[in-house]
């Protein structure tokens, strides 16, 4: 009974979509061990705790407003998209999801306030923005169309925040990083945003897809990989970051596949669900490879 009870916790709080968030750390981690050689273990692991707690929360949170809205009744629910069915199953209370969401927020509060105590403004802007987000992204921000800039954004301060509080500095290849990281995390809500499409309209959601409608969607899908491989590119020319993150280009087949897929069956949703899996693994792949990049040189 108990563990039956652990295992529909782990699944409500999603521990495979986790990945995304630990790179984004580890990914400002590495970039200071390159830059500084060094890495204060306690503060790394401070980090991941907080980070780890934020993304849960935000994913607890985005499943009981989805649930209270009526949007998970509705959807068509894949492996990576539709959440998590728990709420819509009553294999959990809802009350006891919302408790849960803001409990690990309150987990991410308490290690970023030790931050802004010990590291100062920077950590509390950051801090602010997390918290604004994530309690505010089901029931406002995606219903004015902002879900993808704010995904950006977070993706982007989660690896400056990461290399602030070793460094107490902010350089120009951790900004550069951080927006490429910011962009495949959006890259990655963009696409498993397919498979909502009626199920978000109806309910008043936004989101780019259903801005500009599922077949203009398959040609701004061509935007995300070019900004991620042009910023990668430019930044090793000007000698920003180093040539050994020209590694990403090997995964850059993944984005053809998935986007083929998409604009030959938008409308498909088992081979939208092949789509999104290749841009999970291009992702977790992606991510890998820049910190290789930065690891080896």
């Amino acid at each position: 009974m108990l563990i039956n009870k652990i295992q529909i916790w782990l699944r409500a709080i999603r521990i495979k979509f986790l990945f995304s968030s630990i790179i984004s750390v580890a990914m400002g981690l590495i970039i200071n061990y390159h830059n500084n050689n060094f890495v204060d273990l306690y503060q790394a692991i401070l980090t991941i705790c907080g980070v780890v707690s934020l993304h849960i929360s935000v994913d607890l949170l985005n499943d009981y407003w989805d649930f209270k809205r009526g949007i998970d009744l509705k959807t068509h629910r894949t492996k990576f998209s539709g959440g998590t069915g728990i709420l819509p199953s009553g294999l959990i209370k809802p009350s006891h999801v919302y408790l849960a969401g803001l409990f690990f927020l309150s987990i991410g509060i308490s290690i970023g306030v030790y931050f802004i105590y010990s590291h100062g403004i920077i950590i509390a802007i950051i801090l602010i923005f997390a918290i604004f987000s994530i309690y505010f992204y089901s029931t406002k921000i995606v219903d004015h169309g902002l879900s993808e800039i704010f995904v950006c954004i977070k993706g982007a301060m989660i690896l400056l925040g990461s290399y602030f509080i070793q460094s107490y500095e902010i350089d120009m290849d951790v900004i550069v990083i951080g927006i490429n990281i910011g962009i495949l995390s959006s890259f990655i809500l963009f696409v498993s945003s397919f498979p909502d499409f009626d199920a978000d309209k109806s309910c008043g959601r936004k989101t780019i897809i259903i801005i500009f409608g599922k077949k203009k969607s398959t040609m701004i899908y061509w935007i995300f990989p070019i900004l991620l491989y042009v910023i990668v590119i430019v930044s090793v020319l000007s000698s920003l970051i180093t040539y050994y993150c020209l590694l990403v280009f090997l995964v850059f087949p993944l984005t053809i596949k998935s986007g083929i897929l998409l604009q030959e069956n938008y409308n498909d949703i088992n081979t939208l669900e092949s789509a999104i899996s290749y841009i999970v693994l291009f992702s977790k792949l992606y991510g890998l490879l820049l910190i290789l990049g930065f690891y080896y040189c």
